[in-house]
């Protein structure tokens, strides 16, 4: 990676954003799901350790503890429009209010991971869709307040299949900032986000 400490940070977060949107892209193209899963970790990794704005930067690198990949946790899910519901307010610290608004409900998950789940809209961000959640692994195996599974702003998208249903891989879930540095606030999961068994795949403590 080419030396960016001295760009203004304003400059370093760009480029941040635009290796994410990269890795998401090598993922969503690789020829299977475990090679997506290789390129994932090795190249969020490599960002991480080396990156300016890595949310490791001032507290040392640690690499990422992730489970083995696990076919079971692929999922292809048809979704359904939330008509209407009310829309949350979550502080995020510097970055002031973010609102969540309730958009879709996953049709497909329940069967195999005891819930269904949410999908948020970014209110202000033009529709931008956020999914976080926890699961009988947290505070245990992962962090405490959750994972992040689809962040669309950060790139965290893995795309559809040819049907047109989400591809939710739980593979690929990923801690949120402020479980790398007290520094950051992030959003966390709703109560309704919460699957009762553990999954075991992703990012682990």
């Amino acid at each position: 990676m080419q030396d960016l400490s001295a760009l203004p940070p304003a400059l370093q977060i760009a480029d941040w954003r635009q290796r994410m949107f990269a890795i998401y892209a090598a993922v969503r193209s690789a020829p299977s799901p475990d090679n997506a899963h290789a390129i994932w970790t090795e190249r969020r990794r490599a960002l991480f350790q080396t990156h300016p704005q890595s949310p490791t930067r001032d507290h040392g690198f640690t690499p990422a503890n992730v489970f083995r990949y696990e076919p079971g946790l692929r999922f292809c899910v048809a979704v359904q429009p939330i008509a209407e519901a009310p829309s949350m307010a979550v502080e995020t610290g510097s970055d002031g209010t973010l609102r969540l608004q309730p958009a879709l409900t996953t049709d497909g998950l329940a069967h195999a991971l005891g819930a269904e789940l949410t999908i948020y809209a970014l209110e202000g961000y033009a529709g931008a869709l956020f999914l976080p959640f926890r699961d009988g692994s947290s505070g245990q195996e992962t962090y405490g307040g959750g994972r992040h599974l689809i962040d669309t702003i950060k790139g965290a998208d893995l795309g559809l299949d040819p049907d047109g249903r989400m591809i939710l891989d739980f593979n690929f879930a990923y801690h949120p900032s402020c479980f790398h540095s007290p520094e950051w606030v992030c959003p966390l999961a709703a109560p309704e986000n919460n699957i009762p068994m553990p999954v075991r795949g992703g990012e682990r403590v």
